[in-house]
């Protein structure tokens, strides 16, 4: 028996393992795949755009590039939407643009491997399902893997006109 419960820690030392930037959001932590992150710094005052839905706080020029800022705090309804030199934006590179998002803290890179993800349940998350990996448990601390390439290029978002995008490429 104890040779049967061997196998499946060797196969799950031995499976692929992806890194995750994991970050807070209200009471809740989620991750997101390290290879979008282009860089982590302080909040910084945005230029608003009109008419764009509250959860787009604007956009800033980082070294000559033309930057969405979402809030996902407010895009969610999670956390206190608060502006200090403690609010953090994770600058992503999705699709060759840059975007980025606010969050409450940045807290730790992990590592997680296949077998360590669950399926996103359809409820009881802030956001639609579709742009979840799925959910892992980290030192008995449940954590959401969001799928940010997905959300980002979603229409839900509005960031980029599919059609703007296709006559660019």
């Amino acid at each position: 028996m104890a040779t049967s419960t061997k196998k499946p820690e060797q196969h799950t030392e031995n499976e692929h393992k992806n890194e995750f930037l994991t970050f807070v959001l209200g009471e809740e932590n989620y991750a997101l795949d390290i290879m979008t992150v282009k860089e982590i710094r302080g909040y910084e005052q945005v230029t608003k755009i009109a008419n764009a839905p509250d959860y787009i706080k604007g956009v800033l020029n980082l070294r000559g590039d033309i930057v969405p800022i979402i809030d996902l705090r407010i895009k969610f309804g999670v956390g206190q939407a608060t502006y200090n030199e403690f609010t953090i934006v994770i600058m992503l590179m999705i699709d060759e643009r840059i975007v980025g998002i606010v969050v409450d803290e940045v807290s730790d890179v992990i590592k997680v491997g296949t077998s360590q993800i669950k399926p996103p349940p359809e409820f009881g998350v802030a956001f639609d399902s579709a742009y979840l990996h799925g959910l892992t448990t980290i030192s008995e601390q449940m954590i959401i893997l969001v799928n940010i390439q997905k959300l980002i290029s979603s229409d839900e978002l509005g960031l980029y006109d599919p059609a703007v995008t296709a006559e660019q490429d």
